[in-house]
């Protein structure tokens, strides 16, 4: 593969275009879905193979994609490349550009500590039958559910600057569910979280010790149908990992992708209320608040070596003691912002074209223990494992449920209430974060189903997040 990516970019060599670069990506899948105890679902794809070239002529962009590695089906696609960046062209109201890049040259394996797509299959149904067998209906548990997701991808990248890399990364997403009536009401409990995908294999079941969570979720399930609701308008609330990276996502992460700015995205997941004259001077969040962009991580989904337009992984302080200091960017957008590329452009297979996305998009530990911050908390609530949130197309007004709170009395946890909800306006709510814990509470939280671009990307990415405490959050609003 690396010979035949070569070739390609050796095809594109030619006076008129300016840019080009291939991606050939390699795609293993497999899934087991088990509901009320009973496998329900079984899924595997191994070696699905796409292709896709990108080449940039007077200053427009064309691209071409394929499940074809054929000689025949490249050369079609590079005449449809050229085609189609010679005929936008015509119509192009700017012209893009950016400055070049050193040559890079890259390869990272990650190895899996259990390769899932290794094991055998008798073994895996084994343990996930096990799993869905301690959480299937029993007493006030109606429904259960158990999902396991694996995902390897072998990528190959080349560009006509000289750089290249060649990487296999393997991704498992675990989840189990169950949902508790007393036939007036349901309430949910998930673990570990909706945000339970990571770079890692089979192991991530143990890592996330599943077995020893299948009492608590069904007794907490259980014990939410008679917990009482939050009845404080306002209230300070710890919000924990799982449900902290999401709303890190939705209110930060998404509306500081550059693309959004200027337009490139808004029909599928909205635009943004920033603005480039925000950059060093925008206030948003604390002092306390620190988020950056880094792709050096190889502890979350979105490390790389290179992104898929050729800039090599690096960390940006994106919010850097609360102000505004950067962006998630392209080339051609961080060069007409005047700022250095930041390594975000990604797409979801080689015949997906590349957007600006997440990788590891993290807020940066403070200091102590989650048993200090709750210790610490007079009054207010602990919450966490999403259930539901909406967020308008500015990512700025928000509003998100969780499965359970914890509420928190003269620094002790006295009891659970069920579905709070808290409301917010980004800048506000992230000026109200007054402690995040630290290192030791701080660890990645990963998605597989980030949706942007048309026709539709599924990205796969992390957060990494601790703990974080916020004051004086709307916790009803009257409408």
């Amino acid at each position: 593969m690396e010979h035949k990516i070569k070739s390609i970019i050796q095809k594109l060599d030619n006076g008129k275009i300016q840019f080009a670069d291939a991606r050939i990506t390699i795609n293993d899948s497999e899934s087991f879905y088990f509901d009320d105890g009973f496998l329900r679902g079984f899924s595997n794809n191994i070696e699905s193979i796409s292709v896709g070239v990108r080449i940039m002529i007077k200053g427009c962009w064309g691209f071409a994609g394929s499940d074809d590695l054929s000689d025949a089906s490249i050369d079609r696609m590079i005449k449809t490349a050229i085609d189609n960046a010679e005929s936008g062209a015509l119509f192009k109201n700017e012209v893009e550009s950016f400055p070049a890049l050193p040559a890079t040259k890259a390869e990272y394996i990650f190895t899996p500590e259990i390769d899932p797509f290794k094991m055998d299959k008798e073994e895996k149904l084994d343990y996930l039958g096990k799993l869905a067998t301690a959480i299937k209906p029993q007493g006030k548990i109606v429904y259960s559910m158990l999902v396991a997701v694996f995902k390897r991808e072998e990528k190959f990248y080349a560009n006509s600057e000289g750089s290249y890399s060649h990487t296999v990364y393997y991704n498992t997403m675990p989840l189990m569910q169950v949902l508790a009536s007393d036939g007036q009401q349901n309430q949910s409990r998930t673990w570990p979280g909706d945000m339970s995908g990571g770079r890692a294999g089979f192991e991530r079941f143990y890592h996330y010790d599943f077995e020893n969570n299948t009492e608590r979720i069904i007794k907490e399930a259980t014990d939410l149908l008679t917990a009482p609701t939050v009845s404080e308008k306002k209230a300070d609330i710890i919000i924990g990992g799982g449900h902290l990276a999401l709303q890190l996502h939705e209110s930060v992460g998404h509306a500081t992708e550059a693309d959004r700015i200027f337009g490139m995205e808004i029909s599928y997941a909205g635009k943004t209320f920033i603005k480039p004259e925000m950059l060093g001077k925008f206030q948003y969040g604390s002092p306390v608040v620190n988020i950056y962009s880094d792709s050096t991580d190889p502890r979350g989904m979105g490390f790389h070596p290179l992104d898929d337009e050729g800039v090599p992984g690096k960390r940006v302080d994106i919010i850097r003691q609360g102000i505004l200091k950067d962006l998630q960017s392209s080339r051609y957008i961080a060069h007409k912002l005047g700022l250095a590329p930041s390594s975000n452009m990604k797409a979801s297979f080689a015949d997906d074209y590349p957007l600006v996305r997440m990788t590891n998009f993290c807020l940066a530990p403070g200091k102590g223990s989650l048993a200090e911050l709750i210790a610490s908390t007079e009054r207010g609530y602990l919450v966490d494992f999403t259930k539901t949130w909406s967020i308008d197309d500015n990512r700025n007004n928000f509003q998100f449920t969780t499965e359970i709170g914890y509420q928190i009395k003269d620094g002790r946890i006295v009891g659970i209430v069920k579905e709070p909800t808290y409301y917010g306006i980004t800048q506000p709510f992230w000026n109200a974060c007054d402690a995040v814990c630290g290192e030791e509470e701080w660890k990645f939280h990963g998605t597989f189903s980030c949706g942007k671009g048309e026709p539709g990307q599924s990205m796969l990415l992390s957060h990494g997040v601790a703990p974080a405490r916020f004051r004086n959050v709307d916790m009803i609003v009257k409408i």
